[in-house]
């Protein structure tokens, strides 16, 4: 009666974590580094935008988006990347980038890849929108372990040429969820060669690429520019969630080749749902803000060095390049997340509840991840426990 393609699904990442650790007390005053859910301030001007256009809620919105926040996206790709795109056919808004890259699978994934089942390709651990996607078109998802030995990036020019061969597309995360790697121009040229090679489409979740310390990482599309590369083969995905504190706007967009926005734009007309009005107006205003970018990237690289001194002597310890999260190596991720809650009250989420089990095994198995998302004060008692809880320094 009912379809079997997501009966192997594990539950989700806290479902799973409060089934771990909610039947016991917390140890201490209770400290959240679970959730990448932001709590710096967002620009004060969005209470007024929403406030100026309440009356749009009465409208049914446009379902492409606005001209003036397309607009307003297509500005900012320039002046972040250099890509100069049109803001009528290689874009569109999206309600947050997890609706936006659930739907590009459904747009774009064909039904079979050189006469066989597709696969598409993601890191493992991962978004876990990706693999859902992948199930919901028929295709085979296949989990390609990032781990430190691959500069915890997915290792694709590594694969077999008979699964490549049926690869449809692949998701990359840059910067990388959980483990705040950044894939260089290098890294980038070299996939998007093997897309040209065996004619993948390259999905680019880039949502992490405003909080970084040290230089901005480059653009997949942008090396797809760069490079002369088909126009299709690259699609990215950006948010308002992380870049401008604003997760409950749900307002992103998704950016590429013009075949593949109209495809896109055709099923989302049927199938997505339009951002309201208002929402639209505050995100043209918000996209062409830098100034609060700035300031917020600044609280987190006060984390960011918070992190270093807490961790620094702590053998295994990866100063991540971006994102804000810590990906802190551990013997087992569920009996320190346990072991945290119960001794110091400090929530954060094992790491194989973001990765899949393969036969080289569960790359997040041996680590916890923690969001840096707090004030600055709670996120350094925070990572203070953990240190003295966990290692002992």
């Amino acid at each position: 009666m009912f379809p079997e393609r997501f009966s192997n699904l594990p539950a989700y990442a806290f479902p799973r974590l409060r089934a771990l650790i909610d039947s016991f007390e917390p140890g201490g005053e209770v400290i959240h580094m679970t959730i990448g859910e932001p709590k710096h301030p967002f620009p004060a001007f969005v209470g007024e935008v929403l406030a100026a256009t309440v009356q749009e809620f009465g409208q049914y919105p446009p379902n492409d988006g606005t001209a003036e926040l397309r607009a307003a996206i297509a500005a900012w790709l320039a002046r972040r990347y250099g890509v100069n795109i049109d803001p009528d056919t290689q874009l569109s808004p999206v309600n947050g980038t997890r609706e936006g890259l659930y739907n590009a699978a459904m747009a774009l994934c064909p039904e079979t890849k050189n006469g066989q089942q597709p696969v598409v390709l993601m890191p493992n651990p991962f978004y876990q929108v990706y693999a859902v996607a992948g199930l919901s078109v028929g295709a085979e998802p296949v989990y390609v372990n990032a781990t430190a030995e691959t500069g915890h990036l997915p290792d694709i020019v590594g694969l077999p040429e008979d699964l490549l061969a049926r690869t449809a597309l692949i998701y990359i995360c840059s910067p990388a969820n959980p483990q705040g790697a950044v894939a260089s121009r290098e890294y980038w040229q070299e996939l998007i060669g093997l897309g040209e090679k065996h004619d993948f489409q390259i999905l680019a979740d880039e949502c992490y690429s405003e909080i970084y310390r040290g230089e901005a990482p480059v653009g997949a599309l942008q090396v797809a520019h760069e490079m002369g590369a088909d126009p299709e083969r690259v699609v990215i995905f950006h948010s308002l969630s992380k870049r401008s504190n604003l997760p409950g706007l749900r307002s992103g967009f998704v950016a590429g080749g013009p075949e593949s926005l109209r495809r896109i734009k055709q099923h989302r007309a049927f199938a997505g749902a339009p951002l309201p009005l208002p929402v639209q107006r505050v995100s043209e205003q918000v996209w062409a803000d830098e100034a609060h970018v700035e300031e917020n990237r600044a609280l987190y690289l006060e984390k960011f060095e918070l992190a270093d001194r807490i961790f620094g002597n702590v053998p295994g310890y990866m100063p991540p390049q971006a994102g804000f999260f810590l990906w802190l190596p551990v013997e087992d991720g569920e009996a320190a997340a346990l072991k945290l809650w119960q001794e110091t009250g400090v929530r954060v989420l094992p790491g194989a509840y973001l990765s899949r089990d393969t036969a080289d095994g569960n790359p997040g198995k041996g680590f916890i991840r923690v969001a840096l998302v707090a004030s600055r004060d709670e996120t350094e008692q925070g990572l203070t426990r953990i240190r003295d809880c966990l290692y002992g320094q």
